[in-house]
């Protein structure tokens, strides 16, 4: 059996499918594709089935909880979403699309595709005509626009930039790069569904590949956490992916997880995406799907780090700065720590910037002065170290005593196996510390794990592509603050922000 002719049930290694449908509008949008000089593989018809599934009511089976597409690159995701929502686009005038991915590249080149194929000489006739190229098509980066002659609409933009806020009376949008989507994103566009006019209720597509460690991928995560569990009733889960601890060059394998390959995504195409993808992990997650084993993630409990968060809290004194290094050299960071009026600590990162140059000049003129800076002798930062005033270099020992401070100030206990997750584990005691929720801290909080050293002690451990010296920062400027040369008082730090 060629892959042409795989059913979807056939090359999804994970299948939801809302209940309650009774019959579909794909066939309607794969006749006007055809027309177009489009055909779809068997996998991509039954997709299309089941994402315009109708309910007896007429409304689309997903219409609430939407179409989450786990699928890895080179899989031409955009190309059936894409001709989906122009065949959509043909048959319902008035439609309003939103097209949003997370970098304005991304969007960029997604619009630049879809133009293409809107210029085909069979589509161009239903685009609304203008000056460009004789079509009203817009060009200009935060206004892309596809623009048709019923007075459908579909508009592209990146998140990063805040495409998607203030509309209203859109009928779908799709969320590319849904891996990189946090829920404030998530709930801004959503809402602009709220007054869709479509006859057959608002969609929503959600594609991607698995996040990496350091990306904001809850949205996306939640969602397939919610499939697998068997608890999405109302939308439509698709994965495709390879065994999770296959070999990354097995060609069934790849087979497994694409299934466009080899007749319509050449072998050559998966190798030079092999040759520029950085490390394996990346590979497993981008072109063979495969989701990170979640038991050993974080050995710090995204729930516990998350009830910390206080965006209230006043800068503290006294306080502590450590300076942490990326392993590439291209990241720095200044991490604070400091006694809270209520006797909690505070942590949160005091700048982070490209490269080093900045870091001496940032310290000297601060107005008030920390307790001390620290800075890992061995790591990448060791040489800032002769030009900070009150620098205090740390050995790798009291690295691990920080660490150790920070799990006990958390309230975590350290599980048997210190490089798997925690967070099934109650915590030893009420947690100590807060933080102010910022971006960076998160991500290196959400995704780095513990490496045992001798006499049972633990370290922070980087997973393979991650930085998490933000986290190591916060860890020295810790170990600095309580190793009892400091004791808190009143008062605030001024010129930290």
């Amino acid at each position: 059996m060629t892959a042409s002719t795989r059913r979807l049930s056939e090359v999804a290694r994970h299948l939801v499918i809302p209940e309650g449908i009774v019959t579909t509008g794909w066939p309607q949008v794969e006749a006007q594709c055809a027309e177009w000089g489009d055909e779809f593989d068997e996998w991509q018809r039954g997709l299309g089935k089941v994402m315009l599934g109708r309910r007896e009511s007429g409304e689309y089976a997903s219409t609430v909880g939407g179409i989450t597409l786990s699928i890895p690159r080179q899989v031409a995701k955009t190309f059936l979403v894409g001709r989906t929502v122009f065949g959509l686009s043909a048959q319902f005038p008035g439609l309003k699309v939103l097209w949003t991915a997370h970098r304005t590249r991304t969007a960029t080149n997604t619009f630049r595709s879809l133009e293409g194929y809107a210029k085909r000489k069979a589509v161009a006739p239903h685009i609304k005509p203008g000056r460009r190229d004789g079509m009203g098509i817009r060009a200009a980066n935060g206004e892309q626009e596809i623009p048709f002659r019923n007075g459908s609409n579909i508009m592209f933009g990146a998140r990063e930039t805040g495409f998607g806020r203030g509309f209203d009376e859109v009928d779908v949008i799709v969320f590319d790069e849904a891996q990189i989507l946090t829920e404030r994103a998530l709930e801004d566009m959503v809402a602009t569904t709220n007054q869709s006019r479509h006859p057959h209720g608002a969609l929503l597509f959600f594609m991607g590949t698995p996040p990496r460690p350091i990306d904001p991928g809850e949205a996306f995560t939640a969602r397939r956490n919610e499939a697998l569990a068997g608890e999405m009733v109302d939308g439509v889960y698709v994965e495709c992916s390879a065994d999770e601890k296959c070999n990354p060059d097995d060609r069934k394998q790849w087979a497994k997880a694409n299934p466009s390959f080899p007749h319509r995504t050449p072998e050559r195409s998966l190798l030079r995406l092999r040759k520029n993808l950085p490390s394996d992990d990346s590979w497993m997650r981008e072109a063979l799907g495969v989701w990170d084993d979640t038991s050993t993630k974080s050995a710090i409990p995204a729930a516990v780090w998350a009830d910390l968060y206080d965006i209230d809290t006043a800068q503290p004194h006294p306080f502590a700065l450590g300076v942490s290094m990326s392993a590439d050299r291209k990241w720095t960071t200044i991490g604070l720590a400091g006694h809270r009026s209520d006797g909690l600590i505070h942590l949160e990162l005091l700048k982070v910037g490209r490269g080093s140059t900045w870091v001496i000049e940032r310290l000297h003129r601060m107005e008030r002065k920390p307790v001390g800076t620290g800075v890992l002798t061995t790591g990448p930062a060791g040489s800032l170290l002769p030009d900070i005033k009150n620098g205090r270099g740390m050995t790798a020992t009291e690295l691990a005593a920080g660490c150790g401070r920070l799990l006990d100030s958390l309230g975590i206990r350290i599980a048997e196996d210190p490089e798997r997750t925690v967070g099934e584990e109650a915590p030893l005691a009420e947690p100590t510390v807060r933080h102010s929720g910022q971006l960076v801290l998160n991500r290196a909080a959400g995704a780095v794990r513990l490496k045992t050293l001798p006499k049972g002690a633990v370290t922070w451990l980087e997973p393979e592509g991650v930085d998490c010296s933000p986290i190591e920062a916060v860890t020295l400027a810790l170990q600095v603050l309580t190793d009892g040369k400091s004791t808190p008082r009143s008062g605030r730090v001024q010129g930290i922000r």
